[in-house]
């Protein structure tokens, strides 16, 4: 069980890591992102929904859970949002990285929001994660990128600990199955709503662009979803949160051996800073667990 485990993480790891792939010849052809992760989303949605068919779960929700489901998706569809608008101002290796502090800000949440202790390795992450930042946009003699896109990246990030700071908090006791299929069906919404009064057409031009529109869904976001979930149940939450810093760095080789990035040696090093980082992190919260 832990080999399946371990195997389920790297694989849910690299789905995710896979969305370069397919989010950037979309921009760069112009066409609708909105569009893109509506239909995303949806074919997600009715995935993950076939299987709580399959497995004869109810899909029905208390007025409290719905109301939490529909903030959690709220806030994954901004992350995507800001996530993908980073892509317009950096390299999609180095937005996959920043991305992946995740982690750090919900320590951070955690300690000014509901008061909770930061270890001495807690604070080691932090100021690792920092100096992967800084390495990041270093460049030459001085600063020499994008702060716009290093900004909107970061709210991408923060939009992503808010989702997993609600998901611990909430106490919802439903399936892992059922909050994602919730998840992705507001998420879906929101980006329907967003393509609706941008006056983008839903008309999906071709069979090919159909098939990519689902092979999309199905590799980046239900593999990597359901995968997850089992790698949890099988190792537990830590190694394979630690697992997940596998995303930049499919990510990054995406970037630079199909997209041709430039990998310098501060991308390297602030790839390893921040994965230093937020491994300590996730090191520190299973510690503060076991003291619990």
């Amino acid at each position: 069980m832990k080999f399946k485990g371990y195997a389920l993480g790297i694989i849910s790891a690299i789905s995710y890591g896979l969305i370069p792939i397919f989010i950037l010849p979309i921009k760069r052809s112009h066409f609708s992102l909105d569009v893109t992760l509506f239909y995303r989303f949806l074919f997600s949605a009715l995935m993950v929904g076939g299987y709580l068919l399959y497995s004869k779960e109810s899909f029905a929700l208390h007025k409290k859970e719905a109301l939490i489901l529909a903030c959690l998706g709220t806030c994954y569809a901004l992350s995507s949002e800001f996530l993908f608008l980073g892509y317009d101002f950096l390299s999609a290796g180095i937005a996959s990285t920043v991305l992946f502090i995740y982690p750090i800000i919900v320590a951070l949440i955690m300690f000014f929001v509901y008061k909770e202790k930061l270890t001495s390795l807690s604070v080691i992450s932090l100021l690792f994660a920092f100096a992967g930042v800084i390495v990041l946009c270093l460049q030459g003699t001085g600063f020499q990128i994008n702060f716009k896109g290093l900004g909107i990246v970061m709210l991408s990030s923060l939009f992503y600990a808010l989702y997993m700071v609600i998901v611990n908090k909430s106490n919802m006791k439903i399936s892992g199955f059922k909050l994602a299929f919730y998840s992705m069906l507001t998420t879906s919404v929101f980006f329907m709503i967003k393509a609706y009064f941008g006056n983008n057409s839903f008309v999906i031009p071709s069979v090919p662009i159909f098939f990519n529109f689902v092979t999309f869904a199905f590799l980046t976001t239900l593999i990597s979803s359901v995968c997850l979930v089992y790698a949890v149940q099988y190792i537990g939450p830590t190694p394979a949160s630690i697992l997940g810093a596998l995303e930049p760095v499919v990510a990054v080789m995406i970037s630079v051996l199909i997209f041709h990035e430039a990998f310098t040696s501060n991308l390297f090093a602030g790839i390893v800073f921040i994965l230093f980082g937020v491994t300590l992190n996730v090191i520190s919260d299973s510690r503060k667990l076991k003291k619990n």
